[in-house]
């Protein structure tokens, strides 16, 4: 979460994310008419003028998923899902199975961060934090931190191609980075019917396709890596009684490429859902 380009009312609920936990805690029910703020200044999603194709789900299998994890960043990788969670003094890292949603392994992090997107590259896992302008990378296997890295603005989501790392920052632009310096190569401004897209969220590379959560809403945009247009959208609504009451926003995008699998899930939710895609 975060973004770029905020009202005082954004701005006053970036101060509410980055409090330590203690104070936090009692302001959590409030945080539904906050986001509602959040929610009235995005932009209809699709636009109206919109003419990119709609897509709806089918459910294929649901699975248990831990309802205190605030999801920021979901992976696939060798038959486990790695996840990110947010939240100062709750944020990490955690391997965890699919089938019965244990989690095997997990990496707490410094209750001075907020934890974001993750993604994979090589035998690394790369990590974001939301306003601390500080990254971090892992081992992909034991979790050991391995060393850090900076960025200017505040970090989202990441995911990755097949040279580049891409990064939201919950503007309406993508950042290509280079794995190894993270230098920005390049930036793409996300658009559909000529709307620029802001509030880009969790990330995910599905067949040649950047997949975003649009946050506040039920929305996931297909987006053409090359132009920044979006090619279609993913209507996620109905998966849970109240998916998107209060900050339960769905926020969670995981592709295993090998069996052709696509999960979802959302910050809180008690489900990850396997679905495929329908016109």
């Amino acid at each position: 979460m975060g973004g770029k380009g905020r009202t005082e009312k954004i701005g006053f609920l970036r101060a509410l994310r980055v409090l330590p936990i203690p104070p936090v805690l009692p302001l959590l029910p409030f945080l539904p008419v906050l986001l509602a703020v959040v929610s009235a200044q995005t932009p209809s999603i699709p636009p109206a003028a919109s003419r990119a194709p709609l897509y709806h789900y089918t459910i294929v299998r649901s699975y248990p998923h831990d309802s205190d994890a605030f999801t920021e960043g979901l992976e696939y990788r060798d038959g486990f899902l790695y996840e990110s969670t947010g939240l100062n003094g709750k944020s990490s890292i955690r391997k965890v199975k699919i089938e019965s949603g244990e989690v095997v392994q997990q990496k707490n992090l410094s209750r001075d961060y907020f934890g974001e997107g993750i993604t994979f590259w090589k035998d690394d896992l790369f990590q974001l934090t939301w306003i601390t302008q500080i990254g971090f990378v892992y081992d992909a296997k034991t979790l050991a931190s391995k060393r850090s890295f900076n960025y200017k603005g505040e970090g989202w989501a990441l995911t990755h191609n097949a040279d580049s790392l891409i990064m939201s920052d919950g503007s309406t632009q993508l950042r290509f980075l280079d794995p190894a310096t993270f230098n920005e190569r390049k930036r793409l401004t996300v658009t559909d019917a000529g709307v620029p897209i802001k509030y880009l969220n969790e990330l995910e590379w599905v067949k040649g396709e950047v997949f975003a959560n649009v946050y506040t809403t039920d929305y996931i945009a297909r987006i053409d890596p090359t132009s920044g247009r979006v090619t279609g959208w993913i209507d996620v609504r109905g998966m849970l009684p109240h998916q998107n009451d209060g900050n339960t926003v769905p926020n969670g995008i995981a592709y295993d490429a090998e069996h052709d699998r696509l999960f979802v899930t959302g910050k809180n939710w008690p489900k990850l859902f396997e679905i495929t895609l329908t016109r």
